[in-house]
């Protein structure tokens, strides 16, 4: 099968990438995982100016998942761009820069800053940051605001920009639509679900945020249904992902329209279910006869 996904005006070279936060920038997984066999490589988040991140304990272990609030902890990114992106240079994998801020002026500083970068390949932007000038409400929750950020970053580069949008919405197909309209080459979704854990020994939250982002095989069905949603109210690509642990996981997301995926927190468990994952797509789509990842869309 050709396993190659057009996204804007590039090719990712098979649908398996992994996913932003969960992979680091890379190195940290070299020893582990054969990193020639990724489509791509979503890099932690960057923002601005450095961010140390929430209070500890910042992460805790759910059913079927983990709840996390670490606060986009990076480097900023003139330590991405001195430190970072040096060795991400070397990679076969696209790399994809995922981008955060607090406002429009903080995404824009960030791709400006990028954009000389020859080996990032593409931007995946984070709308699930609070606008600090809209009061607080999250960019993602707000279809103009998608609509108005991904038009003004839209101007400043023609490599890929995937919207990664929050599943903390009512409808996500009206989300979807802000951001194909604005210009996306394509969106990512599902980011994490909010969720809280109390300790009833203390009476209290266990996270030091009270409440943190769900990820792992607990979101998958909301992930695969919101893929599905999605992939049927706009026609550029979507990236699914939520909560793949193996290549049966994947594949329910390409039936329900996505042209590619994000392990995430999955290789927490075994850095090596991307590679499981590329693989299984592969069998699964000799099996069916199948010749390209459009071809899986025939039936939902």
């Amino acid at each position: 099968m050709n396993l190659e996904v057009k996204i804007g005006k590039k090719t990712l070279p098979n649908p398996v990438g992994v996913a932003s936060g969960t992979f680091g920038y890379g190195s940290e997984y070299e020893s582990l995982i054969d990193l020639s066999l990724l489509g791509a490589i979503y890099t932690k988040a960057v923002t601005l100016e450095p961010r140390t991140g929430n209070d500890i304990p910042r992460i805790i272990e759910t059913p079927s998942g983990i709840i996390n609030s670490i606060g986009l902890a990076n480097v900023g990114i003139k330590r991405f761009i001195e430190e970072k992106i040096p060795y991400l240079k070397t990679l076969p994998s696209a790399i994809i820069a995922n981008v955060a801020g607090s406002t429009e002026d903080d995404y824009a500083g960030v791709v400006d800053k990028l954009e000389n970068c020859e080996c990032i390949w593409g931007y995946e932007i984070n709308v699930s940051c609070p606008n600090v000038k809209c009061g607080g409400m999250a960019f993602g929750t707000d279809p103009f605001q998608i609509e108005r950020l991904t038009s003004m970053l839209r101007k400043r580069t023609d490599k890929p920009l995937i919207i990664k949008l929050t599943p903390n919405v009512t409808d996500i197909t009206i989300t979807a639509k802000a951001a194909e309209s604005a210009g996306a080459d394509a969106i990512s979704c599902i980011n994490t679900l909010v969720g809280m854990v109390i300790d009833t020994k203390k009476k209290k939250p266990v996270l030091a945020m009270k409440t943190g982002g769900l990820s792992g095989p607990a979101i998958r069905p909301v992930g695969v249904a919101m893929t599905w949603r999605a992939s049927h109210a706009v026609k550029i690509p979507v990236i699914g992902m939520g909560g793949i642990m193996c290549a049966d996981d994947a594949i329910q997301y390409l039936l329900a329209g996505a042209s590619a995926i994000q392990v995430g927190t999955g290789t927490f468990v075994d850095p090596k279910i991307p590679s499981q994952v590329l693989d299984g797509i592969n069998k699964y789509a000799n099996q069916e006869g199948f010749d390209s990842i459009s071809d899986f869309w025939k039936y939902i």
